[in-house]
């Protein structure tokens, strides 16, 4: 029988069953709740934790550090250029000034990077040209400037093999090495090449300093364009330069030296590199420019720089800068034009086919103070002459007989002759199978007994060669060997020396030389007898100058100089305040009673004044006031050729001396000429002319 079947009790029965169901779900649910938030406030937690360490090592453990590097990052000191001191003349005339211009500058942010520096220059290289005599171009600076597209550099890293372990700069490294083998497969265009001098100027500069893209020659259209799209590169900027010029006629350059223009001398990075500078900035390469350097170049101004990554956000000077003190120096730029001019106009005369040049120094014999420093240069090869003063420091010269006095005050110091016996007869002197003569008295026919004081005026080379003899204790008999011992040539050297011949005088220019010795050993023994005429050494002009003057003020040798004051500044630009006056300096005192100096002063005035028949200086007797001096020959070898050294030194008055000239003429073939005296002669009247009035000379031989 069929059970009847209830509709209603089956929708009970279903709903009680997802009721039961409902129920259990809800209570998995709230069991599985509690367990996730427990999981994320224990997450929370533990992150929380961390941020509380590590805020802990950097504001407690490392606060100060980091305090300090965001200080140093953010305010850093950014550096300008100065103007450089002037040089003056003695009589306070510019010889050495500075002309402004327009120029493009450079100030490096202090997080800029290749890539920045690259597209700068790029858009910079579109408005501004800079050529080789701005910038000089390196190799190196367009194989930086290549690489510093980065799509270039990957390009070449595709022909090199590189490493897992190779770093950023082994692999730039051997990607240089590969353009460097490979030049053939990259060239610059010319637009890039200039391009690339800007980018090496750019790359050059240290963080927030300046430098000079473009200083010289900047033209309207470049500040005009330059100055339209500042906004669209860094750091670039419009500002002022200075150069070097020359009121007085660039011939001063000569003496002056020069400033390089192309950032530091390749020769001396390092050193200025650790002495502060920038390898951009301007230095002294050589002569007062190089050697009053620090002096000069003054001290850069300083602005504190506070920036925002590479934004500058402020400014504020915190030093103005100083610009170089100046120098004055002891010449007379007149007068120097002057000198220069005789020797140009009377070198011809010496003939100078052979010759390598002509110098001239005239220094006061009582402080050494240069008045004046001339030279010419000559390329004995091409004929080419360059005015070249500075050779009167470092051009090393067979002088000849002009150092002869020098010789009898070593006879008179070693008394081998003295004031009241130092008659000699000049004869030929024959020794080792050979003969050495005056040149008045070749084979003995004019033999004659001379004193201390004639043999100068004669310039008899036998006198000066029997002191020598005398000296090394020789008893000296016609063709006999040489028995003196090699210590002969210290003994000569010593009384040279002392006078400043062969030793560096201490001028204060860089670059001089202390001159030539010749060989002095035994198997040169016959030349210490040259050595006692002049033939042998070389000396320099200016220790010609030095040795003179330590006879003509009777023993004091004095230090030479050029640079008289240091001074500072005015604010109209104008002369400022001493810094530093150059004070005399005796560097020694000649140990020699005054009756030496007598015979020696009585002989070089002979030398001008004299009767003789041979006397070798008689053109100058003419000049008032008078002078006194020794002129000097020495025979020479130039070019296979034989030559003659032509030289003078001499000083003015004769009694009271107050201006010492002394010349060297190498190399000649014309010793008939009397180039040397022909010079001497010009240079004294042109100084009694611009530089002194003769009528204040005290000269009582007038």
């Amino acid at each position: 029988m069929k059970e009847n079947v209830d509709p209603v009790k089956i929708f009970d029965r279903m709903r009680n069953a997802l009721s039961s169901r409902s129920n259990k779900k809800n209570r998995n649910a709230q069991s599985i709740i509690p367990f996730r938030l427990n999981f994320l406030l224990w997450v929370v937690g533990i992150l929380l934790l961390a941020l509380a360490a590590r805020l802990f090592y950097l504001q407690v453990l490392n606060g100060t550090a980091y305090k300090a590097e965001v200080k140093r990052s953010d305010t850093t000191i950014q550096t300008n250029n100065v103007q450089r001191g002037m040089i003056y003349d003695s009589q306070g005339k510019v010889i050495v000034g500075n002309q402004t211009h327009q120029a493009i500058t450079y100030t490096k942010g202090s997080n800029v990077t290749s890539d920045e520096l690259y597209r700068v220059a790029n858009r910079l290289g579109r408005y501004v040209s800079v050529s080789n005599k701005n910038s000089r171009l390196t190799k190196r600076n367009q194989e930086d400037y290549y690489l510093a597209d980065k799509s270039r550099l990957k390009q070449v890293l595709k022909h090199v093999k590189t490493s897992q372990t190779d770093s950023d700069d082994d692999k730039y490294d051997k990607a240089l090495k590969y353009l460097s083998a490979h030049p053939a497969s990259w060239e610059l265009t010319k637009q890039q090449k200039n391009n690339a001098r800007i980018y090496a100027a750019m790359s050059g500069a240290y963080s927030l300093s300046t430098t000079y893209i473009k200083e010289t020659g900047v033209t309207a259209k470049e500040l005009s364009e330059v100055g339209e799209h500042l906004g669209q590169m860094p750091g670039v900027k419009i500002g002022t330069a200075w150069t070097r010029n020359y009121p007085q006629g660039k011939e001063m350059q000569a003496l002056t030296g020069g400033v390089s223009t192309t950032g530091l001398p390749s020769d001396e990075v390092n050193s200025l590199l650790s002495q502060g500078y920038s390898r951009n900035d301007s230095v002294g390469q050589s002569y007062l420019e190089k050697g009053f350097q620090a002096t000069l170049a003054g001290s850069k101004s300083q602005t504190e720089v506070t920036t925002n990554g590479n934004d500058v956000t402020k400014e504020k000077v915190k030093y103005p800068g100083k610009k170089g003190d100046n120098l004055v120096l002891t010449i007379n730029s007149k007068f120097q034009k002057q000198v220069q001019q005789i020797l140009e106009r009377n070198y011809a005369a010496a003939g100078n086919a052979y010759s390598s040049g002509v110098y001239a120094v005239v220094m006061n014999p009582n402080t050494g103070a240069v008045l004046a420093m001339a030279g010419i240069s000559r390329n004995t090869k091409t004929g080419k002459q360059t005015t070249n003063p500075i050779g009167a420091i470092n051009q090393p010269i067979t002088m000849g007989s002009v150092v002869k006095p020098a010789t009898v005050m070593g006879g008179l110091m070693s008394h081998v002759i003295t004031p009241e016996n130092s008659t000699l007869v000049d004869k030929p002197i024959k020794v080792n199978g050979t003969q050495k003569s005056s040149w008045f008295n070749h084979n003995g026919g004019a033999n004659m007994a001379v004193d201390a004081a004639t043999a100068l005026e004669v310039s008899s080379n036998s006198y000066m060669m029997q002191i020598a003899m005398k000296e090394g204790k020789m008893d000296y008999t016609p063709g006999m060997q040489v028995t003196m011992k090699p210590s002969i040539f210290q003994k000569e050297r010593y009384f040279f020396n002392m006078f400043g011949l062969g030793q560096k005088t201490g001028i204060d220019l860089p670059g001089e030389t202390t001159g030539y010795e010749g060989p002095s050993d035994a198997k040169h023994i016959v030349s210490a007898l040259d050595l006692a005429y002049g033939n042998y050494d070389g000396y320099t002009t200016i220790q010609l100058a030095q040795y003179m003057s330590t006879i003509a003020n009777g023993g004091n040798r004095m230090r030479p100089y050029v640079v008289k004051q240091i001074r500072g500044t005015k604010s109209n630009g104008e002369l400022g305040p001493v810094q530093y006056t150059t004070q005399p300096q005796v560097q020694q005192v000649i140990p020699a009673p005054k009756s030496y100096f007598e015979v020696v002063h009585q002989g070089l005035y002979l030398v001008t004044h004299g009767s003789n028949a041979y006397v070798t200086g008689k053109n100058l007797a003419s000049v008032k006031p008078s002078v006194s001096g020794k002129t000097g020959t020495a025979q020479t070898i130039s070019n296979g050729h034989e030559t003659t050294t032509l030289s003078f030194a001499g000083y003015s008055p004769s009694n009271h001396p107050q201006v010492v000239v002394a010349l060297a003429i190498p190399g000649c073939t014309n010793d008939d000429g009397e180039a040397n005296i022909t010079m001497a002669k010009q240079i004294f009247q042109a100084y009694w002319k611009t530089v002194r009035n003769s009528s204040q000379a005290d000269d009582s031989t007038n």
